[in-house]
Parts: C-alpha cells; sequence; structure tokens
C-alpha cells in the first residue's frame, strides 16, 4: 500500500503544497480568495463538468446563463434570504463618477436573479415541469481564513439547478431525481459520500428543507459537495410565480435547487491523492496513460517511434494518451506525472521493443508489471477499471472508518479527540438541545441520515437532555 503519512498527518500543508505543485491554479492573485485556475487544473474541473452536462441533459434540464449582477430590489422581495446572505455580498454602487439609482449585488446565489424571470417564463401547467442550469461565478465575501476550491471569495465554477412543479409530490420526485444525479457523478469520481437532512437552524435561506453531501477529508473533518433544497411554495409566493390549472384556477409553483462547485475537486484531490501527489479516477484524468520512452545508447531500436506507435494505437481505442519525450531523466518525468496524478504510466526501452513488451506502472498502488504489446488495448482497459475500483473502495472503507455511532457525550467527546470524522449520536429533535451538543462538542450538526427512515430509534436516551431520543444525528468538525 502507498504510504499517506503526510497525506493525513500534514493534510493542510499537503493540500496548499499541491494545488500549487500539481498546477491546479495560482493563488497570487491579488484579491484574497479569488484564485486563477491553470490549464492542468481547468482540464480536470472540465471533465467534471463534461458529466454534469450528461446528466443534466439526460434528465431533461437545459442549459441557461444569467448575468452576474441583481438589482436590490429584486434581492429584497425575499426576507429570509437576504437574511442568510446580506452579510456576504458584494455591492456595486457606483457607475464610473456616479452613484448608482439602485445598487447591484454580485451574484451570491441566483434565486433573486432567476426568479423574477420565472414569473414571466411559467404561465401554465403545460410549462411544469420546468427545469433549468447553469455554471457560473458568485462571489460572497468570506470573512474566514480562505483556501482554494473549498472556501473562496469567488466561487467560479458553480452548478446550480433550478427547477419549478405543479405540486410538492413532484417537487420530492426532483429531489430523488438530484441524488440519483448526485450519485452517478460521484460515481465517476469514485468517491463514497454521506448524505444529511440539515437541522431547521441551518437549512439554505428561504427553504423548506436542505439536504447536504459530505466526505471525510484527511484530517478528519467533513467537507460538503453538494446540496438539495425543496423550497415548496416560499420563493414563489415572494416572486409571484403562478401557473394556471388543468381547471383555469391560478396556484403557485413548487420549486426546488441543487448546487455543487469546485470543491468537488477538492474531494478528489484530498481523498485520493498520497503523498507523491494527486490520484485521479481515470474518467476525469487529462491524461490517462502517459508514454514515457526510456532510450539506451547506441541502441538499435527507436524507443521514441515505439511509443508513438502505442500511443496511437491507445488513443484510436479511445484512451487520453500523451508522450513524454522531453529531454530530461526518466526518473523526473515519473515524479512529474505522479505528482500530477495521470492513472497509469507505460515504459518503453529498447529490450521492450525487442521482445515486443511494455512496463505498465499503476499511480494509485505504484504496482509496475510487464505486458505483451499485442495485449495492450485491452490491458490498459483493465487497469484503468481497477485503479477506479480500488480507489473506491480505498475511499470507502476510510469513510466507514470515520463513522461512529456512540450513545453519550462523554463518549463523542473522546471520538473528536482519538481520529474525529463524523459522530452519530441519538437526539430527541429539540432545537435548543442540538445547539447546546454543537457548543459543548466543538461541532457542527450536519443533521439527521437521509432517508429519514434511517435516522429514526426507539428505547434509546437523547445523547445530552437525556429525554427519549426520536433520531441519530450526525455531528462534524466542518470545513
Amino acid at each position: 500500500m502507498v504510504e499517506r503519512k503526510r497525506w493525513s498527518e500534514e493534510f493542510s500543508e499537503w493540500y496548499n503544497e499541491l494545488i500549487e505543485t500539481a498546477e491546479i491554479q495560482d493563488k497570487r492573485y491579488p484579491v484574497k480568495g479569488m484564485n486563477i485556475w491553470l490549464p492542468y487544473g481547468l482540464r480536470i474541473m472540465r471533465n467534471i463538468e463534461r458529466f454534469i452536462h450528461e446528466e443534466m441533459e439526460r434528465t431533461g434540464h437545459k442549459e441557461v446563463l444569467f448575468p452576474a449582477l441583481i438589482p436590490e430590489t429584486e434581492f429584497q422581495k425575499e426576507a429570509e434570504h437576504i437574511a442568510g446572505f446580506e452579510g456576504e455580498v458584494f455591492w456595486v454602487t457606483h457607475a464610473g463618477h456616479d452613484p448608482l439609482d439602485v445598487r447591484l449585488i454580485m451574484r451570491p446565489t441566483s434565486e433573486t436573479a432567476m426568479y423574477s424571470m420565472f414569473s414571466l417564463w411559467i404561465r401554465s401547467h403545460a410549462d411544469l415541469p420546468f427545469k433549468i442550469y447553469q455554471i457560473v461565478n458568485v462571489y460572497r465575501y468570506e470573512t474566514k481564513h480562505t483556501r482554494p476550491l473549498i472556501r473562496v471569495r469567488e466561487i467560479s465554477r458553480f452548478f446550480e439547478a433550478h427547477t419549478a412543479h405543479d405540486s410538492f409530490e413532484d417537487a420530492e420526485r426532483q429531489i430523488r431525481e438530484d441524488l440519483e444525479i448526485f450519485g452517478r457523478l460521484m460515481e465517476k469520481l469514485a468517491m463514497p459520500y454521506i448524505v444529511s437532512k440539515r437541522p431547521d437552524w441551518d437549512k439554505f435561506p428561504g427553504a423548506f428543507y436542505s439536504l447536504g453531501a459530505e466526505v471525510v477529508m484527511p484530517d478528519g473533518r467533513t467537507l460538503q459537495i453538494g446540496t438539495m433544497h425543496n423550497y415548496k411554495q416560499n420563493f414563489a409566493r415572494a416572486y409571484n410565480i403562478e401557473y394556471e390549472t388543468e381547471t383555469g384556477e391560478h396556484e403557485y409553483v413548487h420549486q426546488t435547487t441543487y448546487g455543487m462547485s469546485e470543491r468537488l475537486l477538492a474531494a478528489v484531490m484530498a481523498v485520493h491523492g498520497d503523498d507523491r501527489g494527486l490520484v485521479l479516477p481515470p474518467a476525469i484524468a487529462p491524461i490517462q496513460v502517459v508514454i514515457v520512452p526510456i532510450p539506451k545508447k547506441d541502441s538499435v531500436y527507436d524507443v521514441y517511434e515505439y511509443a508513438r506507435s502505442i500511443a496511437e494505437e491507445l488513443k484510436n481505442s479511445g484512451f487520453r494518451v500523451h508522450v513524454d519525450e522531453r529531454d530530461i531523466r526518466p526518473g523526473r518525468k515519473f515524479y512529474d506525472w505522479e505528482l500530477k496524478g495521470v492513472p497509469l504510466r507505460i515504459e518503453v526501452g529498447p529490450r521492450d521493443i525487442k521482445n515486443g513488451k511494455a512496463v505498465l506502472a499503476r499511480r494509485d498502488t505504484l504496482e509496475k508489471f510487464v505486458i505483451d504489446r499485442e495485449e495492450l488495448v485491452s490491458r490498459v482497459r483493465e487497469t484503468l477499471d481497477a485503479i477506479h475500483e480500488n480507489l473506491y473502495a480505498r475511499a470507502k472503507e476510510f469513510l466507514e472508518n470515520h463513522i461512529k455511532r456512540v450513545d453519550t457525550i462523554k463518549e463523542a467527546k473522546k471520538v473528536f479527540e482519538d481520529r474525529r470524522g463524523v459522530v452519530e449520536i441519538p437526539w430527541c429533535g429539540e432545537e435548543s438541545c442540538g445547539l447546546e451538543m454543537e457548543e459543548i462538542l466543538d461541532a457542527k450538526m450536519l443533521g439527521i441520515p437521509y432517508p429519514e427512515e434511517e435516522a429514526k430509534i426507539e428505547g434509546k436516551k437523547c445523547a445530552h437532555c437525556g429525554r427519549e431520543a426520536r433520531v441519530i444525528v450526525r455531528f462534524a468538525r466542518t470545513y
């Protein structure tokens, strides 16, 4: 097994270094919390987004692109939403030297931008369900310590889907579809996760309820990587989004949203990485196979030509391949491509040409083995599949080992002291009790396991107040 000591014990330092050395982003832009995507990092993110686009197309969502500026007049229409975001927004107050008649905000999220238009677009039951999405920049004045991809002031790859429905039941069906979409995407990323229903005091501003999906990071903290919200008719009433029913009556629509961001890439880096750098799932790797020719002085064999012929065969079979012909030592090439997480390396030297062979090296386990040239395509495909399966299995084991169910606050505190992760404890369901547990544990309540049937318990006492517990609830220290 590959050594992951620094990855877990010095995670913060490891992560910040890798952002730069693996050429994901440049943090030196002169506005704190706003970073520059570098070509390699952006290619990984685009591959993730390609799967998002495919899922949106498959499920009937249409892509839109809204302006980044929102008038204050629209923002003020939903009081609860303002209460949740007013301390985080960037204001545009002047055009040149002249103050604006109506102040503008830089989009922190798009409910207030979109829903004034929904009231114009949605007229009849025939327009429903109405399903749109976009991937855009959003801006939030983050006052905590910023961290690339995780906690920033410009979220530059923000995915949001917004839907409208003729009933609460159809909106609930949409939430189930969102969870299915999310599950399919996480399978591509080889990423196990948990879903929790947020407590009322931590749901999205304006939502009827909110779901959050989390992964456990190497340091034991959790990272939220996806959210789904059922708004019921809360925003529809504020923005007058009505439709005419089949019987000619007018009803407010029911709405949902679903969001993700570049935190997906942060999770991939953190969950799958090791002390050598990135370890990318083959589905999103910009380069799935790198071929390193290893020439030998005075050899009659052309290793570069042999490497190019292998690359051509693999490209024709649908793989993303690169031949590294740089004039540097092979060991330096190995180091570079391991740092960047390329799933599979092929090494070819004169002896391999002579014998009709190639050497394959897996990034996840660092295992090397020799194959026959004739079985190249099948062995590469087989190996990439095995890498994906191993990454998922390794991550699942880590996640399961960092979820601990206990009965008392004392036991919960000990879990956080020993190994962190997610602690599940019995809860009576009272908000005051939940907030007091957050303070005692110095941890955030993620919510109850979802689907909610999984959270129901009998015969247990609340870990804090001792009254009869209704549900199991999750706590974690979070990003």
